[in-house]
């Protein structure tokens, strides 16, 4: 059967579909910005397409407009919905006709012929170049309209390049994934994706990215892998075309040393094979920038000793405790989730690389006043720069779930619901128990299969198809790929449903708790090795204190290597090349001088550290090094922390609560640069001793 629809019909009916009985025309004419008349002249098109369903529209219901009939007519519709193209052009798809044009084409463009190649009239164009007008000034780009002679923009190359993915990103991201999953399996037809994205570019580009990235250090999640794969394909193609980016626009020298850049060269040069497309070094710092304003995919890839962001994180952490009534402080998962996504988030913000998130309206809604609270804590912390709306909602999230997931220990069974309850439904259960660790348990069903479960025993439900609107279920829709934004919705219905979830599981786990009653989350086994675990990282670390006076060498990196030289004396590390090779690794990729001390901080991971090690230098005359923000410092004392390149949860915990406490506050500034061992021992004592206590011992 073959659908006559248009864009905004289209709209209207997954509207009805998603939302049934809670929609009227004029809710419906106030969100896709036409008349109720409009809206009503649609609807009487929409419901001879319901007919051809054996479906009614119900306008009687005093809530609002619903769908009536069979489960089975409704599934058809959205199978149909799902494979029709619109006859017409959408508004967000016009917007971005009208954006490719402009940024196409050197000289202005008419309006007329515009409007007749859009099919639309010279006022609603008129209306259209209003809407994107203001859009597009949020990136400093002017839309300039002069008459008779036609409509141009105004704007640097690199702003240019940023708006247009981020219209991409903001309006078709669907679309994107979808079309990228046909490219890897030779499903895609089309010459060009959206308009504009050539499919032999996009293919290319993913094959290589994807290869080559596997030995970058940075993990990308998925959403930021697709961002930089379409910042990728517009670079190329916007220079195919003869627009290139300025010199003034990007600062070449600092980016030029690191690893990203080396990595981008890489995979430009593959590119030149390719296409014949050659990318300059300020192209390929472009693109690094890109790269490095990433989030990590999970919390254990961020090095655990950003002493900087960790120590504000820390006070944000303690501020918002104090604010909800609620003591995060000793939550370290928290904490390793928030500068998992901080650091990201500042490199982003600096370098005006905006951040997309479609969750922050029902997070501000959701959660008023942690938002309120969470905003100006890191306002306070992070003077010079500002965060965002959508920036403000991530953080939000990780102190959401926090707090919910803190009143008492969660156990989830989740039911899984596919089409049929094979194929990628496995796949997505054993991903969902690795991102979510709440969810303990999976059962997985088929559409079939859910007429006859008992709903009531499970604490969550995910369903990669939208479920019949009789069935009237409380779940999370997600994608069979598990991306970023989905792992954000299931957390984000954790958190809301929490009562729930835990009085369900209470229920059907049939055993009795009380305050001093509570279930084993561990084995007798699991917990000892725990225990035996902290405590033999602890001892390394003390054993392998080192504090000595010392005077300078000819330059701070023949010190550094003497330093690591004195560990292999004591059989620390195994060779000196390879790990001094790995702090120079780590030292280009920002200063290691730490700001408002007199310290710098030298650290790696290695696979040629035997022992978690520290190490300090309290030099007589100071070396002149580049500090954590940028700027020249004197340096009194070099910090050596080396660690063995793999590490468990509870090492990486350690280690991390030793880089944060050197800043935590003056006093323990001058305790580590006072080259006193007998004090800054007793400082790692007093700081373990806390830890374990806080770790191990219930009241």
């Amino acid at each position: 059967m073959s659908m006559l629809i248009t864009a905004r019909e289209k709209a209207i009916l997954e509207l009805l579909i998603k939302k049934s009985g809670k929609h009227t025309a004029l809710s419906f004419a106030d969100f896709l910005h036409v008349s109720v008349r409009t809206i009503h002249r649609d609807l009487r098109n929409i419901e001879t397409i319901l007919e051809s369903f054996d479906l009614q529209l119900d306008k009687s219901s005093d809530n609002g407009l619903l769908i009536t009939g069979s489960n089975q007519n409704i599934y058809r519709l959205i199978q149909e919905l799902t494979k029709v193209k619109p006859q017409d052009l959408s508004l967000e798809e016009r917007r971005l006709l009208c954006f490719i044009k402009m940024a196409e084409s050197k000289d202005p463009v008419k309006l007329a012929p515009l409007a007749k190649e859009l099919g639309v009239s010279i006022t609603t164009l008129g209306t259209d170049l209003d809407e994107l007008t203001e859009w597009l000034q949020d990136y400093g780009i002017e839309l300039d309209r002069k008459r008779g002679v036609g409509v141009e923009l105004y704007g640097t190359e690199e702003k240019i390049r940023k708006a247009l993915v981020n219209f991409y990103l903001i309006y078709f991201n669907n679309e994107l994934i979808e079309s990228l999953i046909l490219l890897a399996n030779d499903q895609m037809e089309k010459e060009r994706i959206l308009f504009y994205l050539k499919t032999s570019f996009l293919k290319v580009i993913d094959e290589v990215v994807y290869e080559k990235i596997k030995n970058l250090n940075t993990k990308l999640a998925d959403s930021d892998y697709i961002t930089f794969l379409i910042h990728i394909c517009i670079s190329l193609q916007r220079i195919e075309k003869g627009f290139s980016l300025l010199e003034t626009e990007i600062d070449l020298e600092s980016l030029k040393p690191s690893e990203e850049f080396q990595f981008v060269k890489e995979i430009s040069q593959e590119f030149y094979q390719y296409f014949s497309i050659s990318l300059t070094d300020i192209e390929i710092a472009f693109l690094v920038m890109v790269l490095r304003g990433s989030k990590v995919q999970k919390a254990e890839y961020t090095n655990y000793d950003s002493v900087l962001v960790g120590r504000s994180i820390k006070k944000i952490i303690h501020h918002v405790s104090k604010q909800m009534n609620s003591d995060l402080t000793s939550d370290f998962s928290l904490f390793q989730g928030l500068l998992a996504h901080m650091e990201p988030s500042i490199f982003r913000i600096q370098k005006g690389l905006s951040s997309f998130n479609p969750l922050t309206d029902e997070i501000k809604k959701k959660y008023p006043l942690l938002f309120l609270t969470v905003s100006k804590s890191v306002a306070k912390e992070f003077k010079n720069l500002e965060f965002n709306d959508d920036e403000i909602a991530y953080i939000v999230l990780h102190f959401g779930s926090a707090l919910e997931l803190r009143k008492e220990e969660v156990q989830i069974l989740a039911l899984i619901v596919c089409p049929t309850g094979i194929g990628t439904s496995k796949m997505l259960a054993s991903r969902i128990r690795k991102e979510v660790p709440e969810i303990t348990e999976t059962e997985i069903a088929s559409l079939k299969d859910l007429q006859t479960k008992d709903i009531s025993q499970y604490g969550i439900i995910i369903s990669t198809v939208i479920l019949p609107l009789q069935e009237k279920l409380d779940y999370v829709y997600v994608n069979p790929l598990l991306y970023e934004k989905d792992i954000e919705a299931i957390y984000d219905y954790i958190g809301t449903n929490i009562q729930k979830i835990t009085r369900q599981t209470s229920y059907h786990s049939q055993v009795k708790t009380t305050k001093h009653n509570k279930p084993k989350a561990k084995s007798l086994l699991e917990f000892m090795q725990e225990v035996d675990e902290c405590q033999n990282s602890i001892r390394s670390i003390l054993q392998n204190l080192s504090v000595y006076r010392s005077k300078n060498n000819e330059n701070y990196k023949a010190f550094l290597k003497e330093m690591v030289e004195h560990c292999l004396e004591q059989g620390l590390v195994s060779s000196t090349e390879a790990v001094y090779g790995q702090l120079l690794a780590r030292e280009t990729k920002g200063g290691l001088g730490i700001p408002d001390t007199n310290m710098a901080l030298f650290h790696c991971r290695h696979e040629g550290v035997m022992e978690i090690t520290f190490h300090i230098a309290h030099l007589e005359t100071p070396y002149r090094l580049l500090g954590m923000d940028g700027r020249q410092m004197d340096v009194h004392n070099i910090l050596l922390l080396l660690a063995p390149e793999k590490l468990t949860q509870l090492q990486l915990e350690i280690i991390s609560m030793v880089s944060s406490i050197i800043v935590e506050d003056k006093r323990a500034i001058m305790i580590f640069s006072s080259g006193n061992v007998k004090i800054i021992r007793s400082k790692l004592e007093d700081t373990f001793y806390d830890y374990l206590q806080n770790k191990f011992v219930k009241e």
